[in-house]
């Protein structure tokens, strides 16, 4: 018999209990990374850690997740959220809803639960719904949400939908194969329209004195980079969610061995922009992007060229370039990876109105992978 244990605080936490099953999953699930999310401060976020053990005590199963207040229309299209944005002028908590969240606040993990390669997933999915399940009609929660599933987790959402969960789609995650050298091989792959469009924007920087530099210790910096990035997160207009402090940048910067790195964009010596990134095993994560000043250049597709080049140097298998902006990150080769959440509702008698209400309100727009490269077509996402 599988039981759960919820702990309040990842300190809490033997640091070797939690990683033990870990083995080559992401440094995102790590200890070391939710002790650095647990004590950046973002938003209202309150976390929790659950581990399961096994009827000899030996532990089988871990995840996290978090009580925060969110827009129930996050995925709304623009002329509902302009509308929203009316409303809550008069009403602000207007369709903001205090959620329960399992995964991971800042990073997409999927799945969100990391299980012994010997435990089978029906055995531990009915305990883990069970546990959230009560967490979240203790704290008044009106809304659970289980995220993120990747195309390759749909055994997960099948036996999800069996304990009532609504599976509804999430914005596409964004990802580089990388299978090339030098970034010269990478441009001579590119099709000529868009290694054409690519070259013109790099001689306008090139004419612009724009340059760039990879950094691991940026914790000096983390104020002017907060900075920067809310420039750019108070002007988005397809997501918005968590709130960066710079407490953040500082434990990043030195809490991950290394890992964590940032490249620097400067103009004519001024620090224009940056680029947070994660080396992660073999993957690379662009995090997030900052600039100094909310204008539209040509600075984002450089910025997007010196992180692809920075992953092709580093040798990893796939560079992860997240959500938002797929217009630029599919014109340099990106591929679209569907992303699904589990929802419901606590309470069965108001469940089915969660599904309807859900899929009322979010509509993420369609999009369609590119055919970029000439040496072979990106998969279907």
């Amino acid at each position: 018999m599988i039981k759960a244990q919820v702990y309040e605080s990842i300190r809490e936490i033997d640091p070797a209990v939690w990683d033990a099953l870990l083995d080559a999953r992401s440094l995102t699930v790590t200890h070391a990374f939710w002790t650095i999310v647990e004590e950046s401060g973002l938003n209202d976020f309150q976390y929790r850690y659950v581990v399961f053990t096994d009827e000899d005590g030996q532990t089988v199963g871990q995840t996290t997740f978090y009580m925060v207040t969110t827009d129930i229309a996050i995925f709304a299209p623009q002329w509902l959220r302009r509308t929203l944005e009316k409303v809550r002028l008069v009403f602000p908590s207007f369709l903001k809803l205090k959620m329960l969240e399992c995964g991971t606040p800042i990073i997409l993990n999927s799945p969100p639960l990391v299980l012994h390669p010997d435990l089978a997933l029906q055995d531990i999915i009915p305990v883990w719904h069970r546990t959230l399940q009560a967490y979240a009609r203790r704290s008044r929660a009106l809304v659970m949400v289980l995220r993120d599933f990747e195309s390759e987790e749909a055994g997960w959402l099948h036996l999800l939908r069996g304990c009532g969960y609504h599976i509804v789609p999430g914005l596409p995650n964004t990802y580089l194969d990388v299978r090339w050298d030098t970034i010269d091989e990478y441009r001579d792959d590119l099709k000529s329209y868009y290694r054409s469009k690519i070259n013109n924007h790099l001689r306008k920087n090139v004419q612009l004195q724009v340059r760039h530099d990879l950094v691991e210790d940026f914790a000096p910096l983390a104020d002017e980079l907060c900075r920067q990035w809310l420039i750019v997160h108070e002007r988005a207009n397809e997501f918005q969610r968590e709130v960066l402090t710079p407490t953040f940048y500082r434990e990043l910067s030195s809490g991950l061995e290394g890992a964590a790195k940032v490249l620097r964009f400067f103009r004519d010596d001024v620090f224009v922009g940056h680029a947070l990134l994660l080396h992660d095993r073999d993957t690379l994560r662009w995090l997030y992007f900052g600039r100094a000043e909310p204008v539209n250049d040509s600075l984002y597709l450089y910025v997007a060229q010196a992180v692809i080049e920075t992953a092709i140097n580093l040798k990893v298998r796939r560079l992860e370039m997240g959500l938002t902006t797929y217009s630029v990150k599919q014109d340099v080769g990106a591929r679209l990876e569907s992303i699904h959440f589990a929802i419901r509702c606590p309470w069965a008698l108001l469940n089915p109105f969660f599904g309807l209400g859900y899929a009322l309100l979010n509509k993420p727009a369609k999009l369609e992978n590119k055919m970029i490269f000439k040496s072979s077509r990106v998969k279907e996402g």
